[in-house]
């Protein structure tokens, strides 16, 4: 297959590429810099220039190839409403050159839409998504992609869990771990026993490049490693490393010592993958997140 490939060079993105490249596939990446172009350009893949808001480039890419996994978001955290918006039109954009081609479309979202689910169970690739939750900006463009297999698009959702770790990481994790520095001391909120789902980024390439080959229409798949590791585990994993302190803060005091990151840090999101390992057989072969902290990387000079 010819695959068409957003968000080509970002964490994520780049596995992406690299294992659709090692299953023989060929890849258009997107790229909005020259410097992307020419990341693309010496892994082996093809490159299509353009933006997220650039409706015409995202059209001719997805004519111009046999597939789309779309990975791309615009990670603005202080108007995420806007980034949503842009996600779904693009989305939007995708089904309208696909509809009627039977042609695969997978789409990004997190498995924070599915949060602190009754009794506190896993979350299951069939639980539908939930506008209440802190990943509700993911809501729109699931709904609109799934309701897509209406219109004879392949389209499919890929959850991801709320770290997706590896060197190079620079998501949630290396934000704890800065406002830990900061700080002097490794917190947690209240008594720590939420959990957050992770998967190693290899891994979830993976559910992406299978989703892409077999997915079957109207489907979510659940990139899930590690199902639920309390957020103690991971504020002492943190603490072990960087020799300090690991202490509690209450959930009151949550925003002034974490930020913006205390409202994702306090959720509850424990997630199965049980389901996707099923449809498309396969399996988390990599480290787990605790282990991938204790490799060192995270703590790296420079990091």
């Amino acid at each position: 297959m010819r695959v068409f490939v957003t968000g080509a060079t970002g964490f994520v993105g780049t596995a992406v590429v690299q294992d659709l490249l090692s299953a023989g596939h060929q890849v258009l990446g997107f790229a909005r810099s020259e410097a992307a172009a020419a990341t693309l350009t010496a892994a082996g893949a093809d490159v299509h220039r353009g933006t997220l808001e650039d409706l015409d480039s995202l059209r001719q890419g997805a004519l111009a190839t046999d597939g789309i996994i779309h990975t791309a978001f615009i990670h603005d955290f202080s108007n995420m409403a806007a980034s949503a918006v842009t996600d779904r039109i693009a989305i939007e954009t995708f089904i309208a050159a696909l509809a009627g081609t039977g042609k695969p479309l997978v789409v990004t979202s997190g498995i924070a839409t599915v949060a602190a689910l009754d009794g506190g169970r896993l979350g299951t690739e069939q639980d539908a998504p939930n506008p209440n939750t802190p990943g509700r900006h993911r809501v729109p463009s699931e709904e609109i992609t799934l309701a897509a297999a209406a219109q004879g698009v392949r389209s499919s959702v890929v959850r991801l869990p709320t770290s997706v770790h590896d060197k190079d990481d620079h998501g949630f994790i290396p934000m704890l771990i800065n406002i830990a520095r900061q700080k002097g001391v490794s917190a947690y909120i209240g008594e720590g026993l939420n959990r957050w789902p992770a998967v190693h980024r290899l891994d979830a390439a993976r559910v992406f490049r299978l989703a892409v080959e077999k997915g079957v229409a109207g489907t979510r798949f659940h990139a899930v490693g590690d199902e639920g590791i309390p957020t103690r585990d991971i504020a002492t994993a943190i603490g072990k490393h960087l020799n300090m302190p690991v202490v509690s803060v209450s959930p009151a005091a949550a925003a002034e010592h974490f930020g913006w990151l205390g409202h994702f840090f306090g959720i509850d999101c424990p997630a199965s993958g049980t389901l996707t390992q099923q449809w498309l057989g396969w399996q988390p072969v990599h480290p787990g997140l605790i282990e991938d902290l204790g490799n060192g990387s995270y703590f790296a000079p420079g990091k």
